[in-house]
Protein backbone atom coordinates (compact mmCIF):
# COMPACT_ATOMS: atom_id res chain seq x y z
CA UNK A 1 0.00 0.00 0.00
CA UNK A 2 1.07 3.55 -1.02
CA UNK A 3 1.20 6.10 1.94
CA UNK A 4 -1.20 7.71 2.91
CA UNK A 5 -1.39 11.84 2.09
CA UNK A 6 -2.79 14.28 4.72
CA UNK A 7 -5.78 16.52 3.59
CA UNK A 8 -5.24 19.99 4.71
CA UNK A 9 -8.48 21.38 5.96
CA UNK A 10 -10.74 22.87 3.71
CA UNK A 11 -10.50 26.85 4.10
CA UNK A 12 -13.36 28.66 5.80
CA UNK A 13 -15.15 31.42 5.01
CA UNK A 14 -14.77 33.65 8.40
CA UNK A 15 -11.25 36.00 8.09
CA UNK A 16 -8.48 34.94 10.96
CA UNK A 17 -9.06 36.09 14.13
CA UNK A 18 -5.78 38.97 15.03
CA UNK A 19 -5.17 39.27 18.90
CA UNK A 20 -8.72 38.74 19.64
CA UNK A 21 -7.39 36.76 23.37
CA UNK A 22 -4.73 39.26 23.49
CA UNK A 23 -6.78 41.88 24.92
CA UNK A 24 -6.83 42.68 28.73
CA UNK A 25 -9.17 41.85 30.52
CA UNK A 26 -11.10 45.38 32.67
CA UNK A 27 -9.66 45.74 35.71
CA UNK A 28 -12.84 46.44 38.21
CA UNK A 29 -12.52 49.19 40.88
CA UNK A 30 -11.98 47.58 44.68
CA UNK A 31 -14.40 50.67 45.84
CA UNK A 32 -13.64 53.06 48.14
CA UNK A 33 -12.33 51.55 51.36
CA UNK A 34 -11.77 53.31 54.53
CA UNK A 35 -8.39 54.17 56.19
CA UNK A 36 -7.69 51.89 59.27
CA UNK A 37 -7.45 53.75 62.79
CA UNK A 38 -5.10 52.66 65.36
CA UNK A 39 -7.28 53.44 68.19
CA UNK A 40 -6.23 53.27 71.96
CA UNK A 41 -7.92 49.94 73.65
CA UNK A 42 -7.67 51.71 77.32
CA UNK A 43 -8.85 54.82 78.39
CA UNK A 44 -5.72 57.18 79.45
CA UNK A 45 -6.56 59.88 82.13
CA UNK A 46 -7.41 62.54 79.02
CA UNK A 47 -9.22 60.76 77.53
CA UNK A 48 -12.04 59.71 80.73
CA UNK A 49 -12.48 62.87 81.47
CA UNK A 50 -12.93 64.32 78.33
CA UNK A 51 -15.76 61.14 77.73
CA UNK A 52 -17.23 62.33 81.22
CA UNK A 53 -17.56 66.00 80.38
CA UNK A 54 -18.77 65.50 76.72
CA UNK A 55 -20.51 62.39 76.21
CA UNK A 56 -23.71 63.52 78.46
CA UNK A 57 -24.11 66.12 75.42
CA UNK A 58 -24.16 64.04 72.02
CA UNK A 59 -27.45 63.58 70.60
CA UNK A 60 -26.56 59.89 69.52
CA UNK A 61 -24.55 57.94 72.29
CA UNK A 62 -23.56 54.52 70.53
CA UNK A 63 -20.17 52.45 70.67
CA UNK A 64 -19.46 53.89 66.81
CA UNK A 65 -19.33 57.21 67.90
CA UNK A 66 -17.61 56.86 70.73
CA UNK A 67 -14.65 55.56 69.07
CA UNK A 68 -14.55 57.65 65.95
CA UNK A 69 -14.84 60.52 68.61
CA UNK A 70 -12.39 59.54 71.65
CA UNK A 71 -10.34 57.07 69.82
CA UNK A 72 -10.47 54.40 72.00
Amino acid sequence: MAPKKEKAPPPSSKPAKSGGGKQKKKKWSKGKQKEKVNNAVLFDQASYEKMIAEVPKYKQITPSVLSERLRV
